[in-house]
């Protein structure tokens, strides 16, 4: 389908890595080639490619298989396992906890007990205050409001489907959180559903739980009542 491909959520005119979504016919293939591409990933030697001063208290895992790009900046109590891939002018502020398997763009935050987990950050990408990112990719100036959640695994273990227009399409992945389009934006307290997927300048309402697809330049308000419906034991 031409609106899961992925020119349809990123602009890729700057983007370092676009060799992860050669091939995909789905913007989400990208995802499994994430670890094998930082495996063959040249980190400049023993300690890296680490190009900016790392303070006390900060913690790199595996440093070897680290990059970070000049004029980053890593606050103490920041945690950051590799493989990983930092661009320049990114922040890592305390308490971060990057498990590796994640490459982020140039100017991206990873603020203060948030979580990520085999994603991709494109270009400016906030996810500032209380996140979690597993599975997931962002689009250049993303930003999460403080509190999103980006689920990435149903109760059932069962693999992810993507439902758009009465079609399911089997992605064949059984941890898919996110894909956010360029300029999409949660408000506070968001929570995604597994295999949700925004198109660019999608904005998203605080304190929301969305899923499926939403096209380019919508907005997803929440509804005026909540249902509440009988809970069945088998």
């Amino acid at each position: 389908m031409k609106n899961f491909t992925a020119e349809y959520f990123f602009d890729f005119q700057h983007y370092r890595h676009r060799q992860l979504f050669e091939g995909c016919l789905y913007v989400w293939q990208a995802l499994p080639k994430i670890a094998p591409y930082l495996k063959s990933y040249s980190f400049g030697g023993i300690k890296g490619s680490i190009e900016v001063e790392v303070p006390k208290g900060v913690y790199l895992i595996n440093p070897e298989t680290i990059s970070i790009g000049k004029g980053s900046v890593l606050e103490p109590g920041a945690y950051i396992k590799g493989p990983c891939i930092l661009g320049e002018n990114c922040t890592v502020r305390h308490g971060a906890y990057i498990r590796g398997d994640f490459i982020a763009g140039d100017g991206c935050v990873i603020g203060h007990d948030t979580e990520i987990k085999n994603s991709l950050f494109f270009d400016n990408v906030h996810a500032a205050h209380f996140a979690y990112v597993g599975d997931s990719i962002l689009g250049s100036h993303v930003n999460l409001g403080a509190g999103t959640k980006c689920a990435n695994l149903k109760f059932d273990y069962s693999n992810i489907i993507v439902t758009v227009e009465g079609k399911k399409i089997d992605t064949g992945l059984h941890k898919f959180g996110a894909i956010m389009g360029d300029l999409s934006q949660t408000g506070c307290n968001s929570v995604t559903n597994p295999g949700t997927l925004f198109g660019q300048r999608v904005f998203c309402y605080p304190c929301m739980n969305v899923g499926g697809f939403i096209p380019s330049d919508h907005i997803v308000k929440p509804s005026e009542h909540p249902i509440i419906v009988p809970y069945h034991t088998k």
